[in-house]
């Protein structure tokens, strides 16, 4: 669906540009959730300045217009906002039936949106974990059943769902978060499947640490295993994951690894098999050591 574009510069990518003729998004209409900040917004930032028409779609109504004002455009681009939870089904239907009424239905859907909460299994309430669950997994769920049955009807679409390392590695302290992005991706496995003979790209990505506002939530809560395993790695931009990931787009890539600590730790895991556990355990051991 995104060959033959017309060239764009992209601002953001020029070095990735030269580097590995990077295609372009030119004339595309994207929805993307948690299109406020963070990784959502970069994308955004990066698919408006590639051409494309971006939509944004968040809870936050000051954050969301803000976003929507920093927004490369053209004449040609129309860009726009949805201010909604999309853990609410119902409203999620009704933003995205809103959407595909003012400007049709789109040719990608990024769902970005995701929250976090660390810490000890035993000290978090039920209600984190219900939270995650609603916004991470159901979040994802909700979105793409709303633009689902356009799509197959078209023929052609990308849905690209960002789950997180803790998606495939069983973090420390991520009792609540991580279940949750390993059901992204759970399923984008099956969306992979049913949806490929139906002409529509699905895509999981699997960012590690990133700098943005929801890493700087989660630091007081981190246990401090936690916080000693993430600081021997470390930090993305959230632009850098961006490009990361449209370039896995455009490459047809189902899982995308920003970064090379998301692509050492995915291999080491496929890899190692069910010797991952007492690696962890040595690491987790280490650190409670040098606690005392």
């Amino acid at each position: 669906m995104f060959t033959d574009l017309p060239p764009r510069l992209f601002l953001c990518d020029i070095f990735a540009l030269m580097k590995n003729s990077f295609e372009f998004y030119s004339g595309q209409t994207a929805l993307i959730t948690g299109g406020s900040s963070g990784i959502g917004f970069a994308l955004g930032r990066c698919l408006a300045e590639s051409g494309a028409n971006v939509w944004l779609l968040a809870r936050r109504k000051e954050v969301l217009e803000q976003a929507l004002d920093e927004l490369p455009h053209s004449i040609q681009q129309s860009h726009g906002i949805l201010i909604g939870d999309v853990s609410d089904w119902q409203q999620v239907n009704g933003l995205v039936n809103q959407m595909k009424q003012n400007v049709g239905v789109p040719n990608l859907v990024i769902n970005s949106a995701g929250i976090t909460h660390p810490g000890y299994v035993q000290n978090l309430p039920i209600e984190i974990f219900q939270q995650m669950i609603a916004v991470n997994y159901m979040g994802t769920v909700n979105v793409v059943k709303s633009i689902l049955g356009d799509m197959i009807q078209r023929g052609s679409g990308v849905i690209v769902n960002i789950s997180s390392v803790a998606g495939f590695l069983g973090v420390f302290g991520y009792s609540a978060y991580g279940p949750s992005k390993y059901a992204v991706r759970g399923f984008s496995d099956v969306l992979r499947s049913e949806l490929k003979p139906l002409g529509i790209q699905v895509a999981v990505a699997f960012p590690p640490d990133t700098d943005t506002p929801q890493l700087a939530y989660e630091a007081p809560y981190k246990p401090v295993e936690t916080r000693a395993l993430s600081g021997t790695t470390g930090v993305l931009s959230a632009n850098q994951v961006a490009q990361e990931i449209l370039k896995g787009v455009i490459q047809k890539k189902y899982i995308i690894l920003p970064g090379t600590e998301a692509k050492f730790l995915y291999t080491i895991n496929n890899l190692l098999g069910n010797a991952i556990y007492p690696v962890m355990d040595f690491l987790i051991r280490r650190t409670a050591e040098k606690k005392k």
